[in-house]
């Protein structure tokens, strides 16, 4: 059923038509202002302009001028009403996205900084389609560039999982540069989904996701998490596209307590510091034994080594360290020291 559009919108309009048909002037400057004005109130009144348009060819059709004026005139005026109208209804809507983004950024902002009181952001949680009595996580993807709401790829992927998933209580939006999205705990699919989208539409960018998390708080804490893991990646070099937080624990386990684990890598590694070449390209050769499972030949693979190069590096490592990289009551040490100094960032940085 067609929305009955009201007379207001068209108030005057059947009288401009016959004075502009029967003496061929254009429209007055407040005559096109009348019209874009009504065009602004009817779109914040929620009329469709489709509807808006065909009431304005309807109404000329039904008052068109029976006097001997020129129809190109009665035409030409009925174009610059319905564009002027057009105008103000598209004005209005442009105003009304902006007041929508910024409600929606300050409530980003406050929810993830804690800037607002718990009860009132609830209630503002609502709006954009969260309830703080369910659990919510957070997943947050970062691609090479830094990306605003309004940008291709936001819209990319909030598209696509409205296609797939329609009006599920997620909110996607961007924040520092990175897309968000917003989706309650239980809705592990849409995340992985989201996930999968942002990580083609940024051409291979990371994403990191948080555990799910009770409250308001729980979201921040969520965030928090995400982007832990992917600070963890850049800094241990994970291949991985998707992290979850859940997976990575063990790593803020480790760095607790940063002047035991500095004690450890530079006990353990300090002496890797006296090779020729300094100790990164052997901490280098750790690395890769130990990601690549101790296999020594998929290890040389990695850094382009033959594997009698890497068995050398291993030996000289044994010969500084006293530690045995192919030693099981040794490895677990090295291991724990070579995560240690990638966390750490050294040797670039003195512990």
């Amino acid at each position: 059923m067609v929305r009955e559009i009201p007379e207001q919108y068209l108030e005057g309009y059947d009288r401009i038509l016959a004075d502009v048909a029967a003496t061929g002037r254009r429209l007055t400057r407040d005559e096109i202002a009348s019209r874009r004005a009504l065009g602004e109130q009817a779109a914040e009144a929620g009329h469709g302009l489709r509807t808006l348009v065909s009431a304005h060819l309807t109404a000329a059709r039904t008052a068109w001028p029976s006097t001997s004026g020129s129809a190109d005139s009665a035409l030409a005026a009925v174009q610059q009403v319905i564009d002027a109208f057009a105008e103000g209804y598209e004005r209005a809507q442009r105003l009304a996205v902006r007041q929508e983004e910024a409600a929606r950024r300050e409530f980003i902002d406050d929810l993830l900084y804690g800037r607002s009181d718990l009860g009132r952001l609830a209630e503002r949680a609502e709006r954009f389609g969260l309830r703080f009595s369910h659990a919510h996580a957070v997943a947050v993807a970062q691609g090479p560039a830094a990306y605003d709401e309004g940008d291709p790829v936001p819209r990319q992927v909030e598209r696509a999982l409205i296609a797939r998933f329609g009006d599920r209580n997620v909110l996607l939006t961007t924040k520092n540069g990175r897309l968000l999205c917003i989706a309650p705990g239980h809705q592990d699919e849409v995340l992985t989904y989201f996930a999968q989208q942002a990580h083609a539409a940024t051409g291979g960018g990371r994403v990191a996701v948080g555990r799910p998390q009770p409250g308001p708080g729980g979201v921040v804490h969520s965030y928090e998490e995400a982007l832990n893991a992917l600070e963890l990646a850049e800094r241990l070099d994970l291949d991985d596209p998707v992290l979850r937080a859940a997976d990575l624990l063990v790593y803020p386990v480790l760095t607790r307590d940063r002047q035991a684990m500095a004690d450890l890598v530079v006990n353990a590694l300090g002496p890797l510091t006296t090779a020729r070449g300094g100790a990164q390209p052997l901490l280098d050769t750790l690395t890769a034994y130990f990601d690549s499972g101790c296999v020594a030949a998929e290890a040389a693979r990695r850094l382009t080594l033959s594997v009698r190069a890497l068995t050398y590096r291993l030996e000289r490592i044994h010969k500084l360290t006293g530690a045995n990289p192919a030693d099981a009551t040794h490895r677990y040490m090295l291991q724990t020291a070579v995560i240690g100094a990638r966390l750490l960032d050294w040797p670039a940085k003195d512990l």
